[in-house]
C-alpha cells in the first residue's frame, strides 16, 4: 500500500510539472524584467524547479518506476 501511495504522489508531482511547463497564461504578455521577457524567466525558474524535483525523485523514488523489480 505504501508503494501505491508513493506512486500516486509522484504521479501528481509529475503531472503538475508537465501541466505548467508551458506558461499559457503568459502568452501575449510583453512584460520585460531585467532585459528578458517574463515568460523566459518562467522557463528559467521552471527548469531549476524541475531539476530539484528530479534530484529528489532520484534519491527517494527511483525504484518506483525506474530501475525497480518488475511487478
Amino acid at each position: 500500500m505504501r508503494d501505491r501511495t508513493r506512486k500516486t504522489g509522484w504521479a501528481v508531482v509529475f503531472a503538475v510539472v508537465v501541466a505548467f511547463a508551458i506558461p499559457w497564461f503568459l502568452w501575449r504578455d510583453a512584460t520585460v524584467v531585467a532585459g528578458l521577457p517574463v515568460w523566459l524567466w518562467w522557463h528559467i525558474g521552471w527548469l531549476m524547479l524541475t531539476s530539484v524535483i528530479f534530484y529528489v525523485f532520484s534519491q527517494w523514488g527511483w525504484g518506483l518506476w525506474v530501475g525497480g523489480d518488475r511487478v
